[in-house]
């Protein structure tokens, strides 16, 4: 398969989703990709769906009310399916209308929201499942692209002053109000935009996890232009 993802040893392309869901992280891979190129007017779809709040959660109810042309019915399909694919997994699918994510901006020397590289964690094993099918699209970076930034010095220290106890909590701190998932992309690090279109499996940090977390980040927004994101 012609794509631009082939030769990276990080992902594994895969063409139908039971090859999604199916196939297992090992070695370095950490992401999948089921590699599409979408027909449909996604554009439409965006312009006709109401934003409520800065994220605005879309229903399949809210999807089937919209009037459509036919390439705008064309699009609504995808997501359904896409939609129903995942439910009948087991996951809990979002569609999101995104016109921003909230900002973290308490702290000037480190940055914990979506918009840093991190990683996802759960206690349960489960994968992240998105897919971007209008706006700007996420990045992910190679694990060795990237330095957990508890790790930085300045701002392990930074981190040490803010937790004023016992050396002996300070890891328990970091992890409680989710440090230790933040990463800073090295001098030379290539990330790798996820397209549109397409839908990935990144792996999480969970116990029985074989692979190193998928590191990723939201984008930063287009001017006037929101995203339509599915996420679980």
């Amino acid at each position: 398969m012609s794509n631009t993802f082939s030769d990276n040893d990080q992902i594994e392309v895969v063409s139908t989703f039971s090859e999604l869901v199916n196939i297992h992280f090992q070695g370095a891979v950490n992401a999948i990709c089921w590699h599409r190129n979408l027909m449909g007017d996604f554009k439409e779809i965006v312009s006709k769906l109401q934003l409520k709040e800065n994220i605005t959660e879309i229903s399949t109810e809210d999807l089937l009310s919209l009037q459509l042309s036919e390439n705008g019915n064309v699009a609504r399909e995808v997501i359904l399916n896409d939609l129903r694919l995942l439910s009948d997994l087991g996951a809990s699918p979002s569609l999101n209308l995104l016109k921003n994510y909230e900002r973290d901006d308490e702290l000037d020397f480190i940055s914990t929201d979506v918009y840093s590289y991190h990683v996802d964690r759960s206690p349960i094993g489960t994968n992240t499942f998105l897919c971007t099918y209008f706006g700007t699209a996420s990045d992910i970076l190679p694990n060795d692209q990237a330095v957990q930034k508890i790790l930085v010095p300045e701002i392990r220290e930074k981190l040490k002053e803010l937790h004023d106890g016992p050396e002996a909590e300070f890891e328990t701190f970091l992890k409680e109000y989710y440090f230790d998932l933040h990463y800073q992309p090295t001098a030379d690090a290539k990330p790798i935009n996820l397209g549109l279109g397409h839908l990935w499996k990144l792996a999480v940090d969970h116990p029985e996890q074989k692979v190193l977390p998928c590191i990723h980040r939201a984008p930063v927004e287009n001017d006037n232009e929101y995203r339509l994101l599915l996420i679980c």
